[in-house]
């Protein structure tokens, strides 16, 4: 099946797999079945083969599936093996937060450039980067080939400095504006985090146990 044809939802469960199943791996597991690792998810077996199958043959009939391995598949298909050199831009209280805590090595990512536009800020360092001039960004980029970026920047400054970070090479971001880019480029990679919309979720949950 081609990676068009691969619908968002089956995506979107990719990285829940590979957390269960590193779970699993830990705690000694060597084979699962679909049926035990729908059970443990909260899933169907169907729903586990069907998404599986999208990338090929990776379970056995009447075995099961190797936890190490199937990881490890699902771990390529994610990218994970790749290190995409990747940027923050805004380095406040969410993006500090996210530059210490995010375990960027292990998710594909390697975090190689801070920026932000506060004198108070600039020239700190959070770990070992040290937090630029916003205003360097071009000479950064030349000479680092960033080709990611998380945006913890104002709202009203997202459009234009997605824009510019186009223009030096960026094809994905992530995006903690609260401005859902709809970026009209080919190529280009968005994920858009919105706490606030998480939070409001968990609201309506409470509130339909009433």
């Amino acid at each position: 099946m081609s990676k068009s044809a691969i619908s968002n939802s089956v995506i979107r469960r990719l990285p829940r797999y590979y957390r269960f199943l590193g779970e699993l791996e830990a705690n000694g597991y060597v084979r699962i079945s679909s049926r035990e690792l729908a059970e443990k998810m909260g899933l169907t077996a169907s729903q586990i083969r069907q998404d599986f199958n999208c990338f090929g043959e990776f379970g056995q009939q009447g075995y099961g599936y190797n936890v190490s391995g199937l990881r490890s598949e699902i771990g390529k298909i994610l990218g994970l093996e790749c290190k995409t050199p990747m940027i923050l831009l805004g380095a406040g209280n969410l993006g500090r937060a996210l530059a210490s805590h995010i375990d960027f090595q292990n998710r594909g990512f390697e975090l190689v450039g801070i920026f932000d536009a506060s004198p108070e800020i600039i020239g700190g360092k959070i770990g070992d980067i040290t937090i630029n001039d916003i205003s360097v960004l071009e000479e950064f980029c030349a000479e680092h080939h960033p080709q990611a970026a998380i945006l913890c920047i104002p709202k009203t400054e997202a459009s234009r400095e997605t824009d510019r970070l186009i223009r030096l090479g960026i094809r994905a971001f992530w995006n903690f504006t609260h401005y859902d880019l709809r970026v009209d480029h080919k190529g280009i990679a968005v994920e858009n985090v919105h706490l606030g919309d998480s939070l409001t979720t968990l609201s309506y949950g409470i509130k339909s146990m009433d």
